[in-house]
């Protein structure tokens, strides 16, 4: 590194299309005066990306900048620069609590942050704000769409970043290609709902033609993961283009929030029970070994017992392959946050703990299903006596992993066995 040079930290919290705002925003910054360094004590800039999405990641967005705040009145560091989700709603009252801060900027400020920070002008064409990717070499996400048209009743995303606002099937095509010249193997797809991809185009297109495109690049992608689908919007032309897919994991992400069909009409999500059943079976007569992802949300205001007891009667049935559970968390400006948030803290927590042990064993019993079979495995990272990675049906950072104790390396794909299993991972060895 250039000790003449300027160094910059960034620090990037929350989800996966943060993550990508905040690999823009190095790239941007990748050809100037700075370079990055993984230290913050070492910089002469800090940037924090923020999430503004839960009150916990609200928490995590402000102990954050305060901390850096710290840096900055001490002297230790130039500037402090923050970005994101939280500066985007909240830009007026952070401004008035941490006067440490340079600047604040929202989530779609690339070019004024890159300006702000090195006084050079960056016009619309610039072709610098190419990603430079902060994943493992072999995985990226690839974010369609920005922005969300939904309106559910909980959620504070489009009053943060507005409506859906869809990026053209070329561009995301030309972005899939430069990624795996660059030795990405695996794409994960995302956006705030990506079955509603392209919907808000002057020439109307859909997920099912954005998955088709991709599968038609030459030498592109080994893997393409389908992130956030809505299931109101998963129509019978994606999953027929996923099952036709040789490149698309048979894997979905698809948040379906709750059962009750009460509880769902007040989230205002678009499908009853019955609805979200039926798109479940459509994806598992297609692709009869889908692996199914969702979150579940438990305390909305209102969920009384018979509630709570459909949802975890839905579980039971439909035994998810991965279920993440959020307590319900009061979002400013929303829909709901003008409904009695009638659940006490305690019962909120209760009611997550028993749809996590119910996950738990149905967890352990799908992972024992799976031992004595082999299965595709790309490595995510290899020690020295050991190697971690993950199979088709499993998305790195939240599904389960597969120990390995051979050879392999890193961002490859091998047959292995599975020899044994836990609750949260499997034991396995290359195929012979």
């Amino acid at each position: 590194m250039d000790s003449d040079r300027k160094k910059l930290h960034l620090i990037s919290l929350g989800c996966a299309k943060n993550l990508v705002d905040s690999e823009i925003l190095l790239g941007g910054l990748r050809n100037t005066q700075y370079d990055v360094t993984e230290n913050p004590d070492n910089a002469d800039t800090i940037i924090v990306n923020t999430c503004g999405f839960l009150d916990i990641a609200r928490e995590e967005s402000i102990d954050t900048i305060l901390q850096a705040a710290e840096l900055r009145k001490k002297g230790s560091i130039d500037q402090l620069v923050v970005m994101g989700c939280l500066s985007e709603r909240y830009h007026n009252d952070l401004k008035k609590e941490i006067p440490e801060v340079d600047r604040f900027f929202g989530t779609n400020d690339h070019r004024q942050i890159a300006s702000f920070i090195t006084g050079k002008d960056y016009g619309k064409d610039d072709p610098l704000f190419f990603r430079s990717i902060l994943t493992p070499s072999h995985y990226a996400y690839l974010k369609i769409a920005e922005g969300c048209d939904n309106g559910c009743s909980f959620c504070s995303i489009p009053i943060m970043r507005g409506l859906q606002k869809s990026r053209t099937i070329p561009e995301l095509i030309s972005e899939t290609s430069r990624l795996v010249d660059n030795g990405i193997k695996e794409i994960m797809i995302i956006a705030q709902d990506t079955t509603s991809y392209g919907w808000d185009l002057d020439k109307k297109v859909y997920l099912s033609d954005l998955i088709s495109q991709m599968d038609q690049i030459d030498n592109g992608p080994e893997w393409i993961r389908i992130h956030y689908a809505h299931p109101a919007h998963l129509s019978q032309r994606i999953i027929e283009s996923m099952a036709k897919s040789d490149r698309v994991c048979d894997y979905i992400d698809m948040p379906v929030q709750h059962a009750s069909d009460l509880i769902l009409n007040s989230m205002r999500r678009g499908l009853n029970q019955e609805g979200i059943r039926n798109k479940i079976d459509s994806l598992r007569n297609a692709i009869p070994d889908i692996s199914i992802r969702t979150t579940i949300i438990v305390g909305y205001p209102g969920e009384e017992e018979e509630d709570f007891l459909a949802l975890t009667d839905f579980i039971s049935e439909i035994k998810f392959d991965h279920l993440g559970v959020f307590t319900y968390s009061e979002e400013e400006g929303t829909i709901a946050a003008k409904l009695k948030d009638n659940i006490p803290r305690e019962l909120k927590d209760e009611r997550k703990a028993i749809i996590m042990d119910l996950q738990s064993n149905i967890d352990f019993e799908r992972n024992s299903s799976m031992v004595d079979h082999s299965y595709e495995v790309i490595i995510d990272e290899v020690g020295d006596n050991i190697a971690v990675g993950r199979t088709q049906y499993d998305a790195p950072e939240i599904d389960k992993i597969v120990r390995i104790n051979d050879y392999v390396k890193k961002g490859d794909i091998y047959q292995v066995n599975i020899d044994d299993f836990n609750e949260y991972e499997l034991i396995g060895s290359l195929k012979k």
